[in-house]
């Protein structure tokens, strides 16, 4: 039997996107900002546990791609929301990127996926930005 795997955070994005984008979307110039926060809202959810990422999302949920620390080689963040929430972009070793979008609590993840990378990949914590 494995170790068991044990959720850090597990949810969709932050409930603030989807207002301040709703509130945008009154203009016709903010109406695809708006439609992109209604999809994300309805079916954008975040995994985070001590062994992987999972990130489900698409149209009505399908596409699932998952994760390992030891994949990560850099994380970059941006608050948004006047901090409440924030975007953050995870550098894979084959150099694709996943975008974590409107994440809420997003400094204390944030913290807790650079732990996992630092002690899953050494070598490469020093790139981690913090």
């Amino acid at each position: 039997m494995g170790i068991r795997e044990e959720v850090y955070y597990e949810g969709g994005p932050h409930i603030g996107d989807l207002i301040i984008n709703v509130l945008i979307g009154l203009t016709l110039i903010g109406l695809p900002l708006a439609v992109g926060a209604i999809v994300r809202a309805l079916w954008l959810r975040y995994r985070i546990t001590n062994r992987r990422i999972t990130v489900t999302g698409g149209w009505q949920g399908r596409d699932r791609t998952d994760i390992m620390y030891s994949e990560i080689v850099k994380i970059a963040k941006v608050p948004r929301g006047i901090g409440l929430w924030g975007d953050m972009v995870l550098t894979l070793r084959d150099g694709s990127r996943l975008e974590l979008r409107a994440v809420p609590k997003f400094r204390d993840i944030n913290e807790y996926i650079n732990e996992k990378v630092a002690a899953k990949n050494p070598q490469v914590a020093s790139a981690v930005e913090r």
